[in-house]
């Protein structure tokens, strides 16, 4: 067997080291399946590392999920941690699992992937940014959904400044200026409250309406509450929580807002509770979606405008990989995978981190990772239940949506419910008789 042929045979390419590839790494690792981990920066952490070149986070940023529903299987977040951690608490877990589980060492950076081929026997080559070429059984991309800036067309000129929110750090970049934030994401309306507290003045570009949830629901982390007691079909679950936002926000129309066009649930949660604060206390102004530039002015679609000296648009990011350009589909920007993971066109072709759920998703990389452990250590040992998993990749995708009927917009093409997935994926996990996470890592 020459060199090539047992590098194939044996080892697997993760390339990433963020959240989803330590997770991937880990469950290789517990596999004791033979793996080269690389990642383009200095360290563990992807966007999380606000010192990285590249990464969308901000000093303001924190979690939008609770501590206790983020963790890893197994290794749940410190309990003196906040009941939102800050980016930097994230940052310091992140880098206290690699540690705890011994995969730095494993882990080859500032060397950055820029292709993959697929071989005739169904192997990889992967080339690196300094011309090394390596040979793999499998490839596993965890490099992440948020480092590729999606700018929004915008007609007219315009005569100040703008950019897009992944350049963005401190509110005090703000100080002094009249501020547009376009967007009204999680990252946008946490900008804009920046924006509220230091800019001159502060306005919120939406371009419909939308559900703000508190992160306290009676005084329990939102997420946690939505988890509480038993599991309600989507039909009775959603009136329940609509009622109680209502009580708990009221009507957002009165502070110059929309009222949504969709039902709760159909869009990614919006978790904030100081964006409604800075409406009240008229901190904040909210606009509606930008119809053209005119010179130092933003002409908005009900005709009004305002001068602006800052225009920062928080308008997502693309999930296109360019190292791995044309082996995956796209649902909107993101690849369209079998369970969010596996490539049903291309054999041991895998990508656990370009998700979008209402949930953590630090979880759901376990059930990923772990699933694609155990598919390649059965390829490895057990050729016949591989061949039964691979012509479940090959199938139909189960429905993951949950019962709800997401938004039609390009954010959601490949949109899931978490609970959804999580059933589907204990099913597949019973099927295959694999062990769970929990079992795993307990």
């Amino acid at each position: 067997m020459d060199a090539r042929t047992e590098a194939s045979q044996a080892k697997v390419c993760i390339i990433g080291a963020g959240p989803a590839g330590l997770a991937m790494a880990r469950a290789l690792h517990h596999r004791q399946i033979k793996y080269d981990q690389f990642d383009a920066h200095s360290d563990v952490g992807g966007v999380w590392d606000i010192d990285q070149d590249g990464s969308a986070v901000y000093e303001s940023a924190h979690l939008i999920t609770s501590r206790k529903l983020s963790g890893y299987t197994g290794f749940p977040m410190p309990n003196d941690y906040p009941d939102y951690p800050s980016h930097s608490q994230v940052l310091k877990y992140l880098r206290s699992f690699a540690d705890e589980y011994d995969l730095k060492d494993g882990i080859e950076f500032l060397t950055r992937v820029v292709n993959i081929e697929k071989l005739i026997d169904d192997t990889w080559k992967v080339t690196l940014q300094n011309g090394d070429v390596r040979d793999y059984r499998a490839v596993v991309c965890a490099t992440g959904s948020q480092w590729h800036p999606k700018m929004p067309e915008l007609s007219g000129n315009f005569d100040g400044e703008i950019r897009h929110s992944n350049t963005y750090r401190s509110g005090k970049e703000f100080e002094g200026k009249r501020v547009l934030v376009v967007g009204a994401g999680n990252s946008g309306c946490d900008i804009a409250c920046d924006a509220s507290t230091y800019a001159e003045e502060a306005f919120l570009s939406l371009r419909r309406g939308y559900y703000f949830v508190p992160k306290h629901v009676f005084g329990m982390p939102a997420d946690e509450f939505a988890s509480t007691g038993p599991k309600l079909p989507i039909w009775l679950a959603r009136p329940i929580l609509t009622t109680i936002l209502r009580l708990l926000v009221g009507d957002v129309t009165k502070y110059g807002l929309r009222k949504p066009d969709h039902r709760l649930l159909e869009t990614h949660p919006i978790l904030n509770s100081q964006i409604i604060h800075a409406f009240q206390h008229g901190l904040l102004t909210p606009k509606q979606d930008v119809s053209r530039l005119d010179g130092r002015e933003v002409v908005f679609e009900d005709g009004t405008r305002e001068e602006i000296d800052l225009i920062l648009c928080a308008t997502g990011f693309n999930q296109v990989e360019s190292y791995a350009d044309g082996y995956f589909d796209y649902a909107g920007t993101r690849p369209k995978l079998f369970m969010q993971a596996f490539s049903s066109k291309h054999k041991n072709l895998f990508a656990i981190s370009y998700v979008e759920t209402n949930s953590s998703a630090f979880g759901l990389y376990d059930m990923m990772a772990l699933a694609i452990a155990s598919y390649i250590q059965d390829q490895l040992h057990v050729p016949e239940r591989a061949t039964e998993f691979g012509r479940l990749i090959a199938g139909p995708e189960p429905d993951l949506s949950g019962g709800i009927k997401f938004d039609a917009s390009e954010r959601h093409g490949g949109y899931f419910d978490s609970d959804a997935y999580k059933g589907h994926m204990r099913k597949l996990y019973r099927k295959m008789t694999w062990p769970l996470p929990e079992q795993e890592f307990a």
